[in-house]
């Protein structure tokens, strides 16, 4: 019902032509920085394993319904592959979650954003994919980016950091598993799995530290796995609808809302040494994906130029 409702908003009139896969898109990287400002807000009080457990928790119950609807087994074929991508996923969770509590929000997400870095270099063992000689010089920036935000942010404990680039490492493993599973498994079964191993180990690591949420906590917890939920489902649609090409690179307004958000809710304050930080970590990863999206262009237009030859 709530995934037929938003479609149904998304696929209404605006003032601009706004193709429906970009709309679904900006939707997506709202709803997870929005995400991201609630988890800050319930993890002053609320481990950050525990925020993990309820946040998988809510999205299992919605994707168990997207499953039913769509009426397709749960249970999966690649079981390995899944518990990995489960794992995996946990655990940038979990290390995400502390950041966003001790860092500031705008530079806990910046470094998340170094997953793509890893997703491409962890693809070259797993995938047997190739880097080109360019492509190391990005990353190289992206990493001097970090290098100037802790050299600046005395306030930020290099363990911290440390916690944050192991964040990103686990999505870029998570992220090769969940290429690995493409057209072997249905896109709500792998995020199913990913949601059910997320609440099992949230819940064996809380259950003997829980905090008993209280008041505005539950509406926060409640809303970090709808929010997730929606997330999810538009930046799927977002993929399938668009050319990636076209929508990834709307993924970086991400930061942005970080930035905004951290000086609006938590009176987060950044100086000139910190901001060029972010855009090197930022320009590096933003500077890959544009040089691989021109490649695989020219590979695609050398392709049906051999065709129509």
């Amino acid at each position: 019902m709530a995934e037929y409702y938003l479609s149904t908003v998304l696929k209404s009139r605006l003032p601009f032509n706004i193709p429906l896969g970009i709309r679904h898109m900006l939707l997506s990287t709202f709803m997870f920085s929005i995400m991201n400002v609630f988890i800050k807000l319930v993890s002053v009080r609320i481990p950050a394993i525990e925020i993990v457990f309820f946040r998988c928790l809510v999205s299992m119950v919605l994707c168990f319904g997207i499953v039913y609807r769509h009426k397709i087994s749960w249970v999966g074929n690649n079981r390995k592959l899944l518990l990995a991508r489960g794992i995996f996923g946990t655990v940038a969770l979990y290390t995400f979650f502390i950041t966003l509590h001790k860092m500031p929000l705008g530079t806990a997400v910046t470094i998340q954003y170094l997953s793509p870095v890893f997703t491409t270099v962890i693809a070259i063992f797993l995938l047997k994919e190739s880097i080109k000689p360019l492509q190391w010089l990005f990353f190289s920036v992206s990493f001097a980016g970090v290098i100037v935000i802790r050299g600046v942010s005395a306030g930020i404990p290099a363990g911290m950091i440390a916690i944050g680039i192991l964040s990103a490492l686990s999505s870029g493993f998570a992220y090769n598993m969940v290429r690995s599973l493409k057209e072997k498994e249905h896109y709500a079964v792998v995020v199913l799995h990913f949601q059910l191993v997320g609440t099992l180990i949230g819940l064996a690591f809380s259950i003997f530290n829980w905090v008993m949420p209280y008041g505005i906590e539950w509406f926060y917890l409640i809303m970090i796995g709808v929010l997730t939920q929606v997330a999810q489902v538009s930046l799927t649609k977002a993929l399938q609808m668009e050319k990636i090409a076209n929508v990834s690179i709307l993924n970086y307004l991400g930061v942005i809302y970080a930035l905004l958000f951290g000086f609006t809710f938590f009176s987060e304050h950044y100086t000139l040494y910190t901001m060029l930080g972010i855009l090197l970590v930022i320009g590096g990863v933003l500077f890959n994906f544009l040089y691989t999206a021109q490649k695989a262009k020219l590979v695609a237009e050398e392709e049906l130029t051999t065709i129509e030859e």
